[in-house]
């Protein structure tokens, strides 16, 4: 039987473990730049020395305008590759591979002057009304994500991750409910994402693997389901997709209608429906931070891989504490070898 410990292969992308420390903003650049400092380095590297088998680099956006705030990471230009190499390289001295996630904040780029959208509707009452892209923008965009994610291998990453989830750009325009327009991304609402994916599988190494977050469930009224959610995967299967990262929400204000569970697990069965409708590798987040849970899921082949998110943010060192609880065999790094139990 699999569990959070067994070794996993897609393609060129070879794990030592199934633990995924997925992506979470660090509103930590200084200058404004862009660019990656000692912060985001300590961040990812301690928790390679404490044996994630993936680290995925947080929301990196392809446009200064594209980023939720102006203390995010971005991959707009050459400048910022340095920085991001320097954390590739160390984590892989520690044996953890590496993605980074590709990203457009769209109408939710908090610190625009004018946030860009599909359609011309704000995120709430107290967001800015963005503007709504043209055809030519659109392209443009599509451009820009190809480029970083050249950018991104030149940095010398393991795998490319888009944000197609929790309401940021690629998100807007797969939601009938933020996308509105009637040209030819209004009429084929995955036709935005299906471009951003062949563009960079055209600057992926053939052996590299391509994974896509996205929101599994709309939690807003009006807002799509499961079934919707596969359907879309569906194309973004078929257009280049290898593994899905299944999360939820993030469009609009949770309303009471649909608020989704506080309980462990809640995104699990969106997961599991993915992975089995499409017959496709998932990677399982959300409130997955107990170590037997984690191991469960991945026992019960609900998923491939489990991120383990706040529980990272509390613990760089949880998957060798992991390991420990759960008897299995992992690399523990020897100067701590002291702190761990001889059995």
């Amino acid at each position: 039987m699999e569990h959070l410990f067994t070794p996993y292969q897609l393609k060129g992308l070879n794990l030592k473990n199934r633990v995924v420390m997925p992506p979470m903003c660090q509103y930590s650049v200084t200058n404004k730049d862009g660019i990656a400092t000692d912060w985001h380095y300590l961040h990812y590297v301690s928790r390679a020395i404490g044996g994630a088998g993936l680290i995925i680099i947080e929301m990196t956006d392809v446009d200064p305008d594209g980023r939720i705030t102006d203390y995010d990471l971005g991959l707009w230009a050459d400048e910022q590759i340095p920085a991001l190499a320097r954390i590739v390289e160390a984590c892989h001295q520690h044996g953890a591979k590496v993605g980074i996630q590709i990203a457009h904040a769209g109408r939710k780029a908090e610190d625009a002057v004018v946030p860009v959208a599909p359609s011309a509707i704000p995120f709430d009452e107290n967001s800015k009304i963005p503007r709504e892209l043209s055809t030519e923008e659109v392209k443009e965009i599509v451009e820009k994500f190809r480029l970083a994610v050249r950018r991104a291998v030149q940095a010398g990453v393991d795998t490319i991750e888009l944000h197609g989830a929790h309401g940021y750009l690629i998100h807007q325009f797969h939601s009938p409910l933020t996308n509105q327009r009637t040209d030819e991304y209004g009429r084929d609402l995955t036709k935005f994402g299906k471009e951003i994916i062949q563009a960079a599988k055209s600057e992926m190494p053939e052996n590299m693997p391509l994974i896509m977050r996205i929101s599994a469930k709309e939690y807003v009224e009006g807002g799509y389901g499961i079934e919707e959610s596969i359907e879309f995967s569906r194309e973004y299967q078929e257009a280049g997709v290898d593994m899905f990262h299944v999360s939820a929400g993030g469009e609009g204000p949770i309303a009471a209608d649909g608020r989704p569970g506080t309980h462990v697990a809640y995104q699990v069965p969106l997961a599991k429906a993915i992975k089995q409708a499409l017959n496709v590798p998932v990677i399982a987040v959300g409130r997955l931070d107990e170590s037997s849970l984690a191991n469960a899921v991945i026992g019960n082949e609900d998923a491939d891989l489990v991120a383990v998110g706040r529980g990272m943010l509390r613990n760089p060192y949880w998957t060798l504490e992991a390991a420990t609880v759960l008897h299995k065999e992992t690399g523990i790094p020897k100067q701590y070898v002291p702190g761990f139990p001889r059995s």
